[in-house]
């Protein structure tokens, strides 16, 4: 069961209990694969909504609100293509009665980030994106907008995940990430105008049609307008057994750039006994109007670790992950570089 008396982020178990007390339910049974260390991923349902404009709720039911948005309306059981530069609305096959106390917070999968679709969870009657109001008892949405890539995706695709915490869950600290611009290939740059990209294909797509590999002289890296990078951080990451992260963007004020879509990090990332001092974080990097010269070890984002009600009965890696040991490394869609 939950512990009741301590503030965190809620490790798998007690994800599974609420499962099993119904406060979170699913239109269909629950994959075994599902619920991760300290998350939960989402499911599209059966329908999205091509719309355009973004929106939030702010008081009224996302389905009253897609009326007045709305263009057209997509078949997910068929698949569909998400067009980039686009917007969508999509239904989420989980929903959620959440007890007094709990709340949650949604973000995009580490393999949804790295192909640039923009994802944000909406609920009902919501003032603002990704974040579930403690006690929220209604369905969940998914908006979509691919920025440099058109995907397919269809009815059970995870796009991205939930993390559920109890009571106001303290920082216990804070680390500065910084990007490696060192030596030989230092990332990637997303190829506009390249084709579809498959959701649930692994290993399935030639990762030269989609991205241009890239090096760095001197140490430095220029950033064009407008363009998606991959890069990895100059300093690897451990996240222990009873901490959970989230990589969150730095002041604008130090750059024209952002990395993107925060991303969440499990507990046990880049601790397994194979590992002497942990794991590359991938940093999804998109400039802005105005090129940037990065130079190596440039801060570009920030980690934020928070603790967990207990330890969770899994950690990160076990059974496998393709992002285990990662050093720079593409999404899971893409065969090896060669």
């Amino acid at each position: 069961m939950i512990d009741a008396h301590s503030a965190g982020i809620l490790p798998c178990q007690a994800i599974e209990d609420l499962i099993a007390q119904e406060a979170i339910g699913s239109l269909t049974p629950f994959d075994a694969d599902q619920v991760q260390p300290a998350s939960l991923d989402l499911r599209l349902a059966e329908r999205a909504w091509r719309v355009r404009a973004s929106f939030l709720p702010r008081g009224k039911r996302v389905k009253e609100r897609l009326l007045d948005v709305s263009m057209h309306e997509l078949d997910l059981t068929k698949g569909a293509v998400f067009e980039r530069g686009c917007v969508y609305i999509a239904e989420v096959q989980e929903r959620l009665a959440l007890p007094g106390g709990v709340a949650a917070r949604g973000n995009p999968k580490s393999s949804t980030g790295r192909v640039d679709v923009f994802v944000r969870l909406l609920t009902d009657y919501g003032a603002a994106f990704d974040d579930v109001a403690e006690g929220y008892e209604g369905p969940l949405y998914v908006e979509i907008a691919p920025q440099t890539f058109s995907v397919l995706a269809r009815t059970g695709t995870r796009l991205n995940q939930l993390r559920l915490k109890r009571g106001l869950v303290p920082h216990l600290s804070t680390r500065d990430v910084g990007v490696d611009l060192s030596t030989g290939m230092v990332g990637f740059r997303g190829r506009r105008h390249a084709g579809v990209i498959d959701l649930d294909k692994e290993d399935g797509h030639d990762p030269r049609d989609f991205w241009e590999p890239l090096e760095a002289r001197n140490g430095e890296l220029l950033l064009d307008p407008n363009e998606f990078y991959i890069l990895a951080s100059k300093d690897d990451v451990v996240i222990p057994v009873l901490e959970a992260a989230e990589m969150t963007p730095i002041d604008p004020a130090v750059g024209e750039f952002r990395v993107h879509y925060a991303g969440f990090f499990d507990p046990g990332f880049g601790a397994e006994e194979t590992l002497s001092k942990g794991s590359k974080g991938v940093l999804e990097v998109r400039s802005r109007e105005t090129p940037f010269l990065l130079e190596d070890g440039q801060t570009v984002a920030r980690l934020v670790y928070e603790p967990l009600t207990a330890q969770p009965q899994r950690l990160y890696g076990e059974g496998g992950s393709h992002y285990l040991r990662q050093g720079l490394k593409l999404s899971k869609h893409f065969r090896p570089w060669k």
